[in-house]
């Protein structure tokens, strides 16, 4: 851990993203912490205007299912942005491939997503990149929206018009999208109906909605029941994506037809806790419209340069009630000494440093480091996997999905408490295949794995302060 500025300290990267990459950033004498977001204009100085409108946009939200900004601090070659941390997880995370996750916890993600998504809209906001990886948890499991790189205003002073760049992650993206100007709502409520299936199915429909995608004319023209994932739905899910994945913008259900839908409605058994849905404020009437030059196709979060300095920049971080992390983190970055821990203040904040954010792609092995280290490796390369390790125990792992684009995740080899954790994180691509490749290379070691349930330590890695 070492010094940001006077009385805050930053780790290790907790997560990536189009121009940038996300470090933690923790004070040392209340515990108290956000995600200090890194943009390098040099290496991307076409980002400067991106950064400015996201900026803009995310000081005009408020609502407990998006992300909260904190602020932001531009220098010459550098721009930050200070946001909360999601402690839970990423939603994609939760979902088992091709298997999904229960109705009841998927209606309950997908309420908060419809509700998120409505108070956008009630601010004249497209989100237009939703998808699971964009979706975090709290630590009381609530969704909350992140990335609005790509967001933009589509309405203002009551005037709409009409958005024209081509952007998403394409098996997310409405047809729409990709074929002429667009209305904003339907694209948004397009990619929300590709969410629910990826929540109750655990795959999604199809690599792209255009003609040359044989899975999707198949459902456009009604002949998708004998087909995957549709045949997995019952009735009243598969009734509700229906109505929201029409080809025609015009004829797509609206947030108003979800929320009276029979399966949005029921009751399912085990309901979670639902946030409900929080009426904009519209005090705060700041409006940004975008500049369409910006015409990158995004495709999910690319692989970032290796470098990890960073130079320490004079920042003012405001006096603000709860702070909380921000992206999901790689695990050394929740694993904090026992000094550090001793200078925490909050109990509670103690509690979330202390915790491991909870996912699925992470697994204890019997063996000693060297020899996970190696079987790891061997492993990777026997499944044709490209794969470079580091000297600190991480294995960046890169290849080509079933999209023919590009996959690339790390895993972190962690001592912890005598044991040895294999800890995996997507890096770039789609997290379904990810979580796919993840199954296939934990059953490959399923020798080394140790079983039964395991009591997740709290870190006390003495060594690793200076």
């Amino acid at each position: 851990m070492t010094e940001f500025v006077d009385g805050w300290i930053f780790g290790h990267t907790l997560g990536e993203g189009a121009y940038g990459e996300v470090k933690l950033v923790i004070n040392k004498s209340t515990g108290e912490a956000v995600a200090m977001k890194m943009i390098d204009l040099l290496k991307h100085p076409d980002a400067r205007q991106t950064v400015k409108k996201e900026t803009v946009i995310h000081r005009m939200l408020s609502n407990p299912n998006i992300i909260q900004y904190f602020g932001k601090r531009s220098e010459p070659n550098m721009e930050y942005i200070f946001l909360e941390y999601a402690s839970g997880g990423e939603l994609f995370d939760r979902i088992e491939p091709d298997i999904g996750m229960p109705a009841w916890e998927a209606q309950k993600y997908f309420k908060q997503l419809i509700s998120a998504v409505e108070y956008l809209h009630s601010k004249g906001i497209a989100h237009r990149d939703l998808k699971p990886e964009n979706l975090l948890l709290d630590e009381n499991d609530n969704l909350k929206v992140s990335d609005f790189g790509l967001a933009t205003i589509y309405r203002l002073q009551g005037k709409e018009r009409y958005l024209e760049k081509r952007c998403g992650t394409l098996p997310y993206v409405a047809p729409e999208v990709l074929l002429h100007p667009y209305h904003a709502e339907p694209a948004d409520i397009w990619s929300c109906g590709i969410i629910l299936v990826a929540l109750l199915a655990g795959e999604l429909p199809w690599d792209q909605s255009l003609a040359e995608c044989p899975e999707y004319m198949a459902w456009r023209d009604g002949k998708y029941m004998s087909l995957t994932p549709w045949k997995k739905l019952d009735n009243s899910s598969l009734s509700l994506i229906k109505n929201i994945l029409i080809h025609s913008p015009s004829a797509r259900c609206t947030i108003k037809d979800i929320k009276k839908h029979r399966w949005f409605v029921k009751k399912f058994q085990r309901a979670g806790t639902i946030e409900g849905y929080i009426r904009p404020d519209e005090t705060n009437s700041r409006q940004v419209l975008e500049d369409e030059n910006l015409t990158r196709f995004c495709l999910s979060q690319p692989e970032l340069p290796t470098t990890e300095n960073a130079n320490a920049v004079q920042i003012n971080l405001e006096e603000r009630p709860g702070f909380s992390f921000s992206q999901p983190a790689h695990i050394e970055d929740l694993l904090l000494c026992t000094q550090v821990q001793t200078k925490f203040t909050q109990a509670s904040q103690q509690n979330t440093f202390q915790r491991l954010v909870r996912r699925m792609t992470r697994f204890f092995v019997k063996t000693e480091l060297d020899e996970t280290i190696n079987r790891l490796v061997n492993c990777l390369k026997n499944e044709s996997y490209n794969c470079r390790i580091n000297n600190v125990g991480t294995i960046t792992v890169s290849t080509m999905d079933r999209r023919k684009m590009p996959l690339v995740f790390k895993a972190n080899i962690v001592e912890m408490d005598g044991k040895i954790l294999v800890d995996f994180r997507l890096s770039k691509g789609c997290g379904l295949e990810f979580k796919r490749r993840f199954v296939k290379i934990k059953s490959l070691l399923e020798d080394i794995i140790l079983k039964g349930p395991v009591t997740w330590p709290i870190a006390v890695a003495t060594e690793c302060m200076p």
